[in-house]
């Protein structure tokens, strides 16, 4: 009788704990460590290794215009920066100038990816999610931002050509004028920046930087 009335208890508990660990994964994110680096420079090096060195040298190129910084992955749209990268922050910060001047962006990490924009491509290319039951969360997390827009960059279907090959060609104005509906300062888009004009030079840096990293 008495393990009977036991096994009656192990159901219900099961199910409290599980609804410990939803409330606070919910809460919380993930348990695990959410890396967010401190550079001592600005246009570090990407945390990510491996891959093209023409798409990393890229990815540098854009950050360098949209998150000019020695702690980019953890910056906000507006310059503030967040502690919690285990998700995507979510914050709508109010634009002051440009066309866009009274809206809000949600503009988030190195690659200043808004939130709708983070739900829609990291279900695709987000190497490591976290799945409980129904749910599952995309740690924004420095690898995980550089991984997800690495293999973005690298899809042929998304951008209508292969980046990689026209960078191969020399073809950078090319890709930054294609990129920029996304990445707006790119040059070609309607907010340019201090920066924008200097991206090719920056750009050439960075691949001779990321080509003598492949000799190393």
């Amino acid at each position: 009788m008495e393990s009977k009335g036991v096994e009656k208890l192990i159901g219900p508990i099961a199910a409290l704990l599980g609804f410990v660990y939803l409330l606070q994964w919910y809460v919380f994110g993930d348990l695990r460590s959410h890396n967010d680096p401190v550079f001592g420079q600005k246009n570090p090096p990407l945390v990510m290794k491996g891959g093209d060195p023409y798409i990393r040298a890229l990815m540098r190129t854009i950050s360098a215009s949209e998150a000019n910084s020695d702690r980019p992955y953890s910056l906000l749209y507006g310059g503030q920066q967040v502690n919690d990268l285990s998700h995507h922050p979510q914050i709508c910060i109010v634009i002051v100038n440009g066309p866009n001047k009274g809206n809000c962006s949600t503009a988030a990490g190195r690659y200043q990816i808004i939130n709708t924009t983070w739900y829609r491509i990291a279900p695709r290319y987000h190497p490591n999610p976290t799945r409980f039951m129904f749910w599952a969360n995309y740690s924004f997390a420095a690898e995980y931002q550089d991984a997800v827009v690495y293999s973005w960059l690298s899809d042929r279907q998304v951008w209508g050509t292969d980046i990689s090959q026209l960078l191969h060609q020399g073809k950078l104005n090319e890709v930054l004028r294609r990129l920029s509906p996304t990445w707006t300062s790119l040059g070609y888009g309607i907010e340019t920046n201090s920066v924008s004009r200097y991206l090719p030079t920056i750009y050439q840096k960075n691949l001779q930087e990321e080509l003598n990293a492949t000799k190393n």
